[in-house]
């Protein structure tokens, strides 16, 4: 029996339907049934999951319901929840997303976290390139972080610029610039030489994008996904070309999968690279990779 076929034989609390949500979400598999329950009701009801437990004996009204029934939908079908709510937030901004994009996650705050701590003598004139920019979250951020920045962003998929220049305009990045293409290849001539380069490039291993959630696998663009064989053949590509576009002294740092970081370091070195540093994110994980060109 569907929740609309229920609401017509009883009254539909707050408390009420969390719980058979919840319900419905552990039966199939998700992860988080309880949360996304909460999380997704607070979006229906435009409120806060802590007005959730206040109001627990509050009925639904009929077209609440319905909203709610929507996004379970939605969700059953392991649509990633950043997707039924349309926005994620990322270093305290609220993202627009889709399945245009991957969803933003707190592990790629550590790759700006790494871009500013090794940027600080430039920063007032700092000019930054982002590549694989997705929803634009690490080039917005950097933009709104540094406001007498310049900052470029690529990607080269025109469906993730649109989003990533949508967001740039709702969150009012104007020192940022967007361009479509594979890579440098998509930095348009003439302009100056970058500071930092930053990169959250695709570098799950191809065999293993089946084993990945389905949220994951079934939603996400596999584009922003797949990394070749071994998971880094978009980052050599990164690593190879940094060196042309970076002013002397200029930073690269690139994210990476768990377990890659060492091979990464690897080819920085190899590269040139001086001073590589890998950071671990908030999980504990070495997530990203850092060297200056001499």
């Amino acid at each position: 029996m569907t929740v609309a076929e229920r609401a017509q034989s009883q009254t539909w609390t707050i408390e009420a339907v969390l719980r058979w949500a919840t319900e419905d979400f552990r039966a199939r598999g998700l992860d988080k049934p309880l949360l996304d329950a909460q999380v997704l009701l607070a979006h229906a009801l435009a409120t806060s999951r802590t007005q959730l437990i206040i109001d627990a004996k509050k009925p639904l009204a009929p077209e609440e319901l319905a909203r709610f029934r929507d996004m379970v939908k939605r969700r059953r079908a392991h649509e990633p929840v950043a997707y039924v709510l349309g926005a994620r937030e990322f270093y305290g901004r609220s993202f627009r997303v889709d399945k245009r994009v991957l969803v933003p996650r707190p592990d790629t705050e550590t790759l700006v976290d790494v871009a500013l701590a090794r940027t600080e003598a430039c920063s007032m004139s700092m000019r930054a390139l982002d590549l694989c920019t997705g929803s634009g979250c690490v080039a917005i951020t950097l933009a709104k972080q540094r406001a007498t920045a310049r900052v470029h962003a690529t990607d080269m998929s025109p469906d993730a610029l649109a989003v990533a220049a949508e967001n740039a305009q709702r969150l009012g990045a104007y020192n940022l610039s967007l361009s479509c293409g594979d890579l440098f290849d998509a930095v348009p001539p003439g302009l100056p030489p970058f500071d930092v380069v930053t990169a959250n490039p695709p570098y799950v291993a191809t065999a293993e994008i089946a084993s990945l959630s389905r949220d994951i696998q079934e939603h996400e663009p596999r584009l922003a996904l797949d990394g070749g064989a071994d998971g880094l053949s978009v980052v050599r590509r990164i690593v190879a070309g940094a060196p042309d576009v970076l002013a002397p002294g200029g930073v690269l740092a690139v994210e990476v999968g768990a377990g890659e970081a060492p091979a990464v370091a690897r080819l920085f070195e190899e590269r040139g690279f001086l001073h590589v540093t890998i950071t671990r994110d908030y999980g504990r994980i070495e997530r990203v990779v850092d060297g200056i060109r001499p």
